[in-house]
């Protein structure tokens, strides 16, 4: 392909991609408003966001296999295809339970779109330089996007209402669509016959519980009868699904995968990295408007320069990828997202955003980059080129249940140290909050300190697997390209 056709069909992708981040946050800022214009009670207001995160984490893995045997780019469009219908529905929605169902579907679809776009560029561009210089732009505009939500969701909000945030997606879904079979070339699997429906199931079905267990175990409580039950049922489902690729003969996901040490351990860390980063938004979030007192605009506008930062971060991890291979980069990414983590645990209240948040998340941003683009290399560069698309949604995957599980222990900490003052006076309350969120990233710190041990152990330290091909990292198969 063209270098200049092939720039195009990168921008494609990236933009996609940047879309499909943007929609897990873009609503939170439009919560309010949703809950006031469609009766939502308080509580069930973060299944507008659960619910999209639900879907999308829990059919990832199955999308990325799909798009290996069905072809990368015809699910990329059925994916978002169904993305766009479900964002025109969920801006028409007139009740709480229609909206929830629309986030549900475009998450389905998400899920299908993601592995497929981060397959085709590793179909697209043969492992080395150019391949990390792909890859570190997809991760930047993918970090991008997590503070960018939060941003647009309140302009959009203001200016034109709640339903914008949806409708958004829709002139761009539709763009996409049209251009997708112009740009993009078609790649699939041709060796494999039949697919392997009940591993598809016990994955899938594992993975959505796993994940509504955890987003669900601060309503529910971490020691409750739910979430010991629900839990041990996902457990129950990822090991009869490990059983069962054991012994089909097509398997969802063939098991020696795993013996790749790039892929296993790159996802190990990738599960890590999401834990100890992800909270980092939402935490920031709460902080400038429940202790700096931030409307949502300024909250928003606020977190700009984390945006910024992982941009950057990321244009440099591609760089160090290339030179030094994916070990040392993520090691190092990780090691400086953990001292950005660990300076945002000293946050003041009620708060000074120069002095407390502009430093820590600059830190932050440059080392989560780095680190996001180095964990998706090293996650994918020991697939076989028939495999991109298995690859793709593993990496996806372990991304989502981390931030998830993250999350939820962030949110569970930060709780214990506020759940006694709601009832004591605002400059209290502002305290109390803020050494929650203080506890909270000091977690996230430890956590990312365990994955640059899990990267240096895990990673082997060669340099082919991220600068040129090997025998385990095959050129791109363009034999079943159409």
């Amino acid at each position: 392909m063209p270098g200049r056709h092939r720039g195009l069909a990168l921008a494609l992708l990236v933009t996609v991609q940047f879309v499909l981040v943007l929609d897990a946050s873009i609503v939170n800022v439009a919560l309010p408003s949703i809950g006031r214009e469609l009766r939502f009670d308080q509580a069930d207001l973060s299944w507008i966001g659960n619910a999209y995160t639900l879907t999308f984490g829990g059919f990832l893995l199955f999308g990325g296999r799909v798009a290996d045997l069905a072809g990368r780019r015809r699910m990329f469009v059925a994916g978002l295809a169904l993305f766009t219908l479900a964002s025109l529905g969920g801006g028409l929605a007139q009740s709480g339970g229609w909206l929830v169902g629309a986030r549900a579907v475009q998450g389905l679809g998400a899920a299908l779109v993601a592995p497929a776009a981060l397959s085709l560029i590793m179909t697209l561009y043969a492992p080395g330089p150019e391949r990390n210089r792909a890859l570190g732009l997809f991760g930047a505009v993918a970090g991008a996007g997590g503070a960018a939500g939060a941003i647009l969701g309140g302009l959009l909000t203001d200016w034109l209402g709640w339903e914008a945030v949806l409708f958004v997606n829709v002139p761009i879904g539709a763009a996409a669509i049209a251009l997708a079979p112009v740009l993009l070339p078609e790649a699939r699997d041709t060796a494999v016959r039949g697919f392997d429906l009940l591993g598809a199931a016990t994955v899938t079905g594992g993975l959505a519980l796993l994940v509504y267990t955890l987003v669900d175990a601060g309503d529910a409580g971490w020691n409750s009868a739910q979430t010991y039950g629900l839990g041990g049922a996902a457990l129950l489902l990822l090991a009869a699904f490990v059983l069962v690729e054991a012994r089909v003969r097509n398997p969802l996901v063939p098991l020696s995968v795993f013996r790749s040490r790039e892929l296993s351990g790159g996802n190990l860390a990738a599960v890590l990295m999401t834990m100890a980063v992800f909270p980092m938004f939402y935490v920031m979030t709460l902080y400038l408007q429940q202790v700096m007192e931030y409307g949502p605009v300024r909250a928003g506008l606020g977190q700009l320069p984390v945006a910024i930062a992982m941009a950057l971060g990321a244009g440099a991890g591609s760089g160090l990828v290339t030179r030094f291979g994916p070990r040392p980069a993520l090691a190092a990414g990780l090691a400086v997202a953990a001292a950005g983590l660990a300076w945002f645990s000293r946050v003041s209240a009620p708060g000074d955003y120069w002095q407390d948040v502009l430093g820590p998340s600059l830190v932050m941003g440059i080392g989560g980059g780095t680190a996001f683009v180095a964990v998706t290399i090293a996650a994918t560069a020991g697939a076989a080129a028939d495999e991109s698309g298995l690859a793709s949604g593993l990496i996806n995957t372990t991304q989502q249940v981390g931030g998830a599980l993250g999350l939820a222990i962030t949110v569970a900490v930060s709780t214990a140290a506020t759940e006694d003052v709601f009832a004591a006076g605002e400059r209290v309350r502002a305290v109390a909050l803020n050494e929650g969120f203080q506890d909270g990233m000091l977690t996230s710190a430890a956590l990312a300190l365990v994955a640059v041990l899990v990267a240096l152990v895990l990673l082997p330290g060669r340099r082919a697997a991220a600068t040129e091909p090997g025998p385990d990292v095959p050129e791109p198969d363009t034999a079943g390209l159409k």
